[in-house]
């Protein structure tokens, strides 16, 4: 078992690169989320705040209950429950972001928070849980599934109807929408256009979900935008990676995605069963290589399970869901040639992009939903209670070694 890392070391709040893969040994003062699931994390100073759909959370030593309804926070070095930070939030949580002065941005499915209204997407306050004045966002329609901060504005993304259509580029501080930002997701492969996942590097915003066309041009489910101007505009990245099908259950199937922190790569993960293909698989992409035609770098296949989160280190290439193998092209709800047992979360060699030994195991349910990578370690959110070869309920971290 690990003991608590420096606290010099837990200080950052924002991801950043590894030189080494984790410690497969969890450190064990993480708090516990009791029922349901964990969805998001984000890191805040030296606070982490957890969001997704449950009512109660403990202590790591399991001594003291606290109801929470859908969003907590607990300090990053001792794992304490954050007391005065209870706000009452009706409603799955998927999207976390951080913001500035001991603020957190939190999106989801719920009318308000706290019996004020405050649709799908709120600013919080850490100090006491309550909505940050001046924040007044206009979501209307939908949910929000994704949030991403860059600079002064706050990338949303979801199958919300307004103020655009799933996509949006918000002042951060006042919540308004961009009115240069027009790029919409479109040609939807599902009821309603939805975006999965966002991540942004200095220069690109990353997109994936049921759409097939961005901002009018062809871009099966994953496409970039130029952000690094003063009006962002599609990039001339296009693959066609992603416009084959998997099994009729899923018709959009590009989940997780995440940048390498020099912003030069990014990984995609996806769902969509045992069909081959880019079904149920990791993959590398270059970030600014140019083309109709772009091919993945290199692609990991599941065998059959779905990966739902990814998380790009630079040391590795962490994956989670609830798959049984990596390494396994051949595997067909089974063991093919070469395949690998990685029970619920693995790491992948950025550069080879084959399995590293990291073998922590997870106990494998629905699957892993959040990663975040932060200058201490790597925080894993689920809907299960066994990380690592011990209890750890639906939230965890892996330590820098």
């Amino acid at each position: 078992m690990f003991a608590r890392v420096a606290l010099a070391a837990l200080l950052a709040s924002a991801p950043t690169p590894h030189t080494r893969v984790v410690s497969a040994d969890p450190v064990d003062y993480t708090p516990h989320v009791l029922d349901g699931i964990v969805n998001a994390i984000t890191v805040v100073g030296r606070t982490v705040v957890v969001g997704g759909s449950f009512s109660e959370v403990s202590d790591a030593a399991r001594e003291t209950v606290y109801p929470r309804a859908n969003l907590f926070a607990y300090d990053l070095a001792t794992g304490r429950i954050v007391e005065n930070f209870a706000p009452v939030v009706p409603g799955p949580v998927h999207g976390l972001a951080a913001g500035d002065l001991g603020t957190v941005y939190v999106g989801g499915e719920f009318a308000g928070v706290n019996s004020t209204r405050s649709r799908s997407l709120a600013k919080l306050k850490l100090s006491d849980g309550s909505l940050v004045p001046g924040f007044t966002p206009r979501i209307r329609g939908g949910m929000v599934s994704a949030l991403v901060r860059q600079g002064s504005k706050l990338y949303v993304g979801g199958d919300f109807i307004g103020p655009r259509t799933a996509l949006a580029a918000l002042d951060a501080t006042t919540g308004e929408a961009d009115p240069a930002f027009d790029i919409t997701p479109g040609k939807a492969l599902t009821p309603r256009v939805k975006v999965y996942a966002l991540a942004a590097t200095g220069h690109r915003l990353a997109v994936d979900g049921s759409f097939t066309t961005l901002g009018g041009h062809s871009r099966p489910q994953l496409g970039l935008i130029d952000i690094s101007g003063p009006t962002a505009a599609v990039a001339p990245w296009r693959t066609e990676a992603y416009a084959g099908k998997c099994m009729k259950a899923f018709p959009s199937y590009v989940r997780g995605l995440d940048f390498s922190p020099d912003g030069r790569y990014f990984a995609v993960v996806t769902t969509g069963g045992p069909r081959g293909g880019m079904c149920d698989t990791a993959a590398r992409f270059e970030t600014y290589a140019t083309g109709t035609r772009i091919k993945p770098t290199w692609v990991n296949a599941t065998g059959g399970d779905s990966l739902y989160s990814v998380s790009v280190t630079g040391a590795a290439v962490y994956v989670g869901g609830h798959q049984r193998w990596l390494n396994n092209p051949k595997g067909r709800d089974s063991a093919g040639p070469g395949a690998v047992s990685r029970p619920g979360i693995g790491a992948i060699h950025p550069v080879t992009g084959k399995a590293l030994s990291w073998n922590p195991t997870r106990e494998r349910g629905i699957g892993v939903k959040a990663f975040y990578a932060h200058r201490s370690g790597l925080l894993v959110g689920s809907d299960t209670t066994r990380l690592g070869r011990e209890y750890h309920a639906r939230i965890g971290m892996f330590p820098q070694p």
